[in-house]
């Protein structure tokens, strides 16, 4: 099964520095290797991050999966000490599945972040998501944005 999950930095502020991009994304890719899940595309916004990955329901489920990965990559950028202030992702996110047809598409997608966030912004894209795959929601229940 392909995934695509989103979320967010705590109080949407712009916390991942071009700097620490890089290393935050890798340290993300080895948590999913190690829990035997295979990343095809990750991109880290100064905001949010998309990962796009192939789920392999072997022994952990994707909610377990999605408090691992913000748990211990909260932990390894605090410990970093990439940033004066702590960090912390904020509670939930976003998980959409997608056909191997569209895995090319999503790829795509993801790698391209910085380009298409010059044209519309985080909001407008996650609410888009929660549209497109006909997901009934509630404003108090999808990340607290800035506006």
């Amino acid at each position: 099964m392909y995934i695509q999950v989103i979320f967010a930095v705590k109080f949407r502020e712009s916390k991942i520095s071009d700097e620490m991009k890089n290393e935050v994304e890798k340290y993300i890719c080895g948590i999913f290797n190690n829990k035997k899940q295979k990343v095809l595309a990750i991109y880290a916004n100064a905001d949010h991050i998309h990962i796009f990955f192939c789920y392999r329901n072997i022994s952990i489920s994707i909610p377990d999966l999605m408090k691992v990965v913000k748990v211990e990559s909260t932990n390894f950028i605090n410990e970093k000490k990439f940033l004066r202030s702590p960090f912390y992702w904020q509670e939930g996110y976003g998980a959409f599945s997608y056909s191997k047809s569209q895995k090319e598409n999503v790829i795509n997608y993801i790698l391209n972040q910085k380009e298409h966030h010059q044209k519309r912004s985080f909001k407008d894209e996650y609410i888009g998501f929660l549209n497109k795959f006909e997901i009934d929601f509630k404003n108090e229940y999808i990340f607290d944005f800035l506006d």
